[in-house]
């Protein structure tokens, strides 16, 4: 019976050192607790959806922490996974195609930190961050998610409500154009989170672009797929002269000046979208919308100089999402502006 039990011993020993592990002894009271090896694992930016981790496209932080000090650590980033054999986790360890991250310990071995750029070949793309120590017989997997790009919507802009400024000016509001095409309100990753709407009196860019140089003179938010916002009772003659003339066909008067409109899009992990327009209007009415490419111009940087006219004068901006949900670019008109 000895001789049963030696042998048994020794098969189960050579059985751990053929994976790599060493058998450990739980102490007392531990003979049924079982022990998380796998230590936290955070990227900065990170947002999490229906249990799914989602990180925006560019350079984040990854921060593996420990219980215990804990020495070597290395961590990987591996490649998307489709379907495709060639980019399936390895079941037994990295794959080779994974990206080593340069990791750097705090003074107590236990947090170890290394910045690495993340981004997918399509939009949405999910893979593993591995992370590798002496103390795991497999390497401890943590999957993520890419979202590459910006939301996306049709917006139109209009007088509404059409009452209720007794002090003059007019509601401007903004809403999801639902009846252009049925998936307006989309971002195929994370969703549409917030849309901005500002109204400057004059062009706001100078040389800076990613922040305009001056502050808009009215603003809304909408929250959540279905935009719906309104600047409340805008009146044009709180920052013009009030000017009489003949009355139009679409307001009151003859005066009817433009402003400047920068519409910002942003997703739950803080890609942003911009739409551009100059908004004509008058004492009682939106005159006309004209929207501007992000044209890549020659004097600001990532944005517009109002010189490339897009789509249409139909009081709607912005782009719809395909069938599968991808967003789509605003068109380019034909004829110059």
């Amino acid at each position: 019976m000895k001789k049963i039990l030696l042998i048994l011993l020794m098969v189960t020993l050579a059985v751990f050192m053929f994976v790599g592990c060493t058998p450990t002894t739980p102490t007392e009271g531990e003979g049924e607790t079982e022990v998380e090896i796998c230590p936290t694992l955070t990227v900065s930016g990170e947002v999490t959806i229906t249990g799914a981790k989602y990180l925006k496209k560019g350079t984040q932080t990854i921060t593996v922490t420990f219980v215990a000090a804990t020495q070597p650590v290395s961590v990987y980033v591996g490649a998307k996974l489709d379907g495709d054999t060639a980019t399936k986790a390895n079941p037994v360890g990295v794959p080779e195609s994974a990206q080593e991250v340069a990791m750097s310990a705090d003074a107590t071995k236990k947090v170890y930190t290394g910045k690495f750029y993340f981004k997918g070949d399509a939009d949405c793309d999910t893979a593993y961050i591995y992370v590798v120590t002496c103390g795991t017989c497999a390497p401890c997997k943590y999957a993520y998610t890419v979202d590459n790009t910006g939301p996306c919507s049709k917006v139109k802009i209009s007088k509404y409500p059409t009452t209720g400024c007794p002090c003059g000016g007019i509601n401007i509001n903004f809403a999801t154009e639902a009846a252009a095409c049925v998936t307006c309100c989309g971002d195929y990753c994370t969703g549409l989170n917030t849309a901005t709407f500002d109204l400057y009196k004059t062009d706001p860019f100078g040389t800076c672009c990613d922040i305009p140089c001056i502050s808009p003179i009215a603003t809304c938010t909408s929250t959540g797929c279905n935009i719906n916002c309104t600047i409340p009772c805008f009146n044009i003659y709180t920052y013009y002269a009030y000017v009489v003339g003949e009355r139009t066909t679409v307001g009151s008067d003859l005066y009817a000046p433009t402003f400047y409109l920068v519409t910002t899009l942003a997703d739950k992990v803080g890609n942003k979208t911009y739409y551009y327009a100059k908004v004509v209007i008058d004492s009682g009415a939106v005159v006309s919308v004209t929207e501007y490419l992000n044209d890549t111009p020659t004097v600001h940087a990532n944005c517009t100089e109002w010189s490339t006219v897009a789509g249409t004068a139909d009081f709607v901006i912005g782009a719809c999402a395909d069938l599968d949900g991808v967003c789509g670019t605003v068109s380019l008109t034909l004829a110059p502006y």
